[in-house]
This record gives C-alpha cells, structure tokens and sequence, in this order.
C-alpha cells in the first residue's frame, strides 16, 4: 500500500473512511480481496509470496461489535533497505487474525519493531484508530490514538507533506462533506499526474524514478498501482471493503 487518505470519526455513524492504492511489482503474486479460507474472519488482499497483507477488515461472528481494518505503507529510504527483514505484510494479517485493541496490538510489536524495513501501520476498531511507524519516533502522535480528522500517507511519516498526499487529502475531504459515491473515490485514486520537480520529495531515488512516484496511480513497465480500495466502517453494521484490480 502506498497511497492511504482516510477519515478519522468525521462522518456521522461511519468512524472510518479510508480510500488506498497499492504500488508494487507487477511480478509479485497476489490474491484480490476476499475471505481467506484459512482465517475467513479476515476480508483482504494477499501477498502470495510472504502470506501477508497491505490492507483488510476483519469482522467475526458478532460482525456489527468486532470489526476492524488494518493497512500499511512502506517507507522509501533505499540506503537503509534490509533485504533480510521480515514482512511487513505480516503485521496486518496478525492483527486482523486476533481480538487485541490497536493500542495492545502497537504495544505487543513495539519492541521488535526495528526489525523490519520502515513502514507505516494504521491499525482501527470502532472505537480507537492508531497511527504506528518504526521511524516516527520524533511525532508525538506516532503510537497514539489519533484525534478526529483527515489525514494521509504515502511512502513517508503521516501527513508528509507530498504532492499527492496533499492533492488526494483535499480531494478526499471534499468528497466527504458532497456525500460522494464510492466511483467517485475510485476516480479520485486513477489520477496519473505527475508532479512538478520543484515539489517532489528528495528520498533516496533517482529523479526520474522519483517523478514516475509521485503520481496517485503509478504506471511504469514492471511496476506501478495494482488494486484501488475503498473501505467504510460503520458503527452499527459491518464493515465495508470494495476493491478495483488496476493492473
């Protein structure tokens, strides 16, 4: 997942808005989102390499009292890729697989955090959303719950100010207040405009690579935005999870 703008207790009886494009090689297998048979409590995509996930909702039997959603992004700094971390995927499944809240959940992967690549995970029920990153250690919200809002990430600390975190965060809180149709989100997320080189982000790529980047649907050869997903988690129903295969 490397695009992520969601909205945070802002929309009567919906705690959760979230709206989500996953960049990654064409290569990489995955399976669409759908009840895994061997967790069918879990509604997600699925690494079929490393078994994990990028983004999904769980809802057990009482599905109106038990839903929760998890996504995560990673964080580009090439100069500090560890090609023997384990996957970050993983840490969605896990918490989707079980009953803690997001703040135990954060507490009982803390410590051993340092050990994957950087990444961003946005953990929520319906009553706590967290925001965690192995790299955030200098943001005070960085662990915590989050206050009501709209926020935004990519592949950098929330809310970093990036040309399409920007651009799709204004989008999205428009779309919020017309009372927008899930098409509208979806078409909000195939915007494949490149940003200027004066506003983009110095992380480690080079420019060309770094321009190709900073489009909210990516499309390059061999990588680029495979799934857009729209996912809605209400206070008295289950939880919601449409999916677009892009490539």
């Amino acid at each position: 997942m490397c695009l992520i703008v969601f909205a945070w207790k802002v929309i009567p009886a919906v705690p959760l808005v979230a709206a989500a494009n996953r960049d990654e090689f064409y290569a990489r297998a995955s399976a669409p989102a759908g009840a895994w048979p061997d967790q069918p409590q879990i509604f997600a995509g699925r690494d079929l390499k490393a078994g994990g996930s990028w983004m999904g909702i769980s809802r057990g039997e009482a599905a109106t009292q038990s839903s929760r959603f998890a996504a995560i992004t990673n964080i580009r700094a090439p100069a500090e890729h560890k090609p023997d971390a384990p996957s970050r995927g993983h840490l969605v499944a896990d918490y989707l697989a079980g009953n803690m809240t997001p703040q135990q959940y954060v507490e009982s992967i803390r410590a051993g955090s340092e050990a994957y690549n950087g990444f961003n995970l946005v953990l929520a029920d319906r009553d706590t959303l967290i925001w965690f990153s192995n790299k955030g250690q200098g943001d005070p919200r960085n662990g915590q719950p989050l206050e009501p809002g709209v926020y935004g990430l990519s592949n950098a600390l929330l809310d970093a100010p990036w040309p399409k975190v920007l651009k799709t965060k204004a989008q999205f809180a428009s779309l919020l207040c017309l009372g927008a149709p899930d098409d509208a989100y979806f078409e909000m997320l195939s915007d494949t405009t490149l940003a200027p080189d004066m506003r983009l982000p110095e992380t480690g790529v080079p420019l060309d690579l770094e321009r190709v980047l900073s489009a909210v649907r990516i499309e390059t050869p061999g990588y680029g935005t495979r799934t857009s997903t729209v996912v809605k988690l209400y206070a008295d129903a289950p939880a919601v999870l449409h999916e677009v295969l892009v490539q």
